[in-house]
């Protein structure tokens, strides 16, 4: 099973290819969340081309980079795997030949611009449109691009406080807190890009193009599902209730005797008892104050005390075989590379090591699915402008003489053979 192959299915054939083989994608997109919805584009087998500033390249080329790795990119390596880089000066009338020339020839472009940007770079709906009737457009944004707050700008830290994913986030005696990476941007990612798969279907369908337009606000508040609940239908939100559970008891976070901590959730009656005589407390079983659920929501004040003394007295293997053996909901808290060296990533194949033409051998998180169809080929992120004249070549057929004088010259003479496209 260490290839993921999915048990039962070992003799089908995988005939064809990826879902979006032969699909291809204009990616106007920097930073996390338009990267990572193309990314998962090329996933399902599209060929994504990333158009980036020359000399510069998408913004997270140039953070700080890790200790002991200063001379690579990894945080960009980390959202643009299976890309190819192209350079393009899009404010430069002969570049936006290139990418108008471009989009004409893909069958999804996204962007994450701030709003009004990509009207004024030539490269808009509008713009790429009548050349293009059949393109899917997608805009990823803070907040929209119509609306009051449509020109504020966004990060993941932002998106996560306006949305109110911060406000339950921390202890009720504390802060409101971040979480510790960027998933609102990933969230928001993963929404475009299935936005964008509906909006493919629909083309094949009628052969009309689709603009899509994704805010991240309104991604993270419909990621928060069951959790606006409360808000929506009683006007009120549960606030922070540090790693507690505020729909059932006991469900927290617990220091062990070694100093890690396991997260536990009993999720309704049926478990309550095994629980129990898992952590050899049977007394608790019969206890008036934790008798059903809404008993120990009620009593989660002195319930509590007595778990945290109860798990700081083994260790984290102790309570992991014994919740184990009772088929209780469990797990340790890792870190990252505790989260990585899991056994059951291995397992999956999570985890691909690719050579990348400038740090050598590294590793990328792959896509988190198995499929008993054919899976593309994960490759290396980009290095800047690495694909520039194959792109060239492949999407706009320049010969050689053209695409060596639009990389070699800096003349945007040699370009306006792209606007006849």
């Amino acid at each position: 099973m260490s290839d993921g192959a999915i048990p039962g299915y070992a003799n089908v054939s995988q005939t064809g290819g990826p879902p979006l083989a032969g699909k291809r994608v204009l990616d106007l997109t920097q930073v996390v969340a338009g990267p990572f919805c193309t990314t998962m584009l090329a996933d399902l087998g599209a060929e994504i081309v990333k158009l980036e500033r020359p000399g510069v390249g998408d913004d997270t080329r140039q953070v700080q980079r890790y200790e002991g790795r200063e001379d690579h990119e990894d945080y960009f390596n980390a959202s643009n795997r299976s890309k190819k880089s192209i350079e393009l000066d899009l404010k430069d009338p002969g570049h936006r030949d290139v990418g108008q020339a471009l989009a004409a020839r893909a069958d999804v472009v996204v962007e994450n611009f701030a709003p009004g940007t990509a009207a004024r770079l030539g490269m808009c709906w509008a713009d790429l449109r009548p050349r293009n009737p059949r393109l899917v457009y997608c805009s990823i944004s803070g907040f929209g691009q119509e609306g009051p707050n449509r020109d504020r700008l966004a990060l993941d830290t932002m998106t996560q406080a306006v949305s109110g994913l911060m406000d339950v986030t921390g202890f009720a005696d504390g802060d409101p807190v971040i979480m510790g990476a960027p998933l609102c941007d990933v969230i928001s990612g993963m929404f475009a890009a299935y936005a964008v798969l509906g909006a493919l279907y629909s083309v094949a369908e009628d052969g009309q193009g689709q603009y899509i337009d994704v805010s991240m606000q309104d991604s993270v508040i419909a990621a928060l599902g069951p959790r606006m609940g409360e808000a929506l239908q009683a006007g009120r939100s549960s606030g922070r209730m540090g790693n507690q559970n505020p729909i059932r008891v006991p469900s927290d976070t617990l220091r062990t005797r070694d100093g890690r901590f396991i997260n536990i959730t009993v999720v309704n009656e049926r478990h309550w008892a095994p629980f129990c005589e898992a952590i050899e407390c049977e007394d608790l079983i019969e206890d008036p104050r934790f008798a059903d659920m809404p008993s120990r929501i009620h009593n989660r004040a002195d319930l509590k005390p007595l778990l945290v003394a109860r798990f700081a007295e083994e260790t984290l293997d102790h309570w992991l075989a014994q919740l184990d053996a009772a088929r209780l909901p469990y797990a340790p808290v890792n870190d990252y590379t505790q989260a990585l060296a899991d056994p059951q990533v291995a397992h999956r194949g999570l985890v691909h090591d690719v050579v990348h033409p400038q740090s050598g051998n590294i590793k990328v998180i792959g896509p988190p699915w198995t499929t008993t169809g054919q899976a593309p080929s994960i490759t290396a992120p980009p290095l800047l402008g690495q694909h520039t004249a194959e792109v060239l070549g492949t999407w706009l057929e320049w010969d050689a003489e053209a695409i060596a004088e639009f990389v070699g010259s800096g003349e945007s003479e040699a370009r306006s053979t792209a606007g006849n496209v």
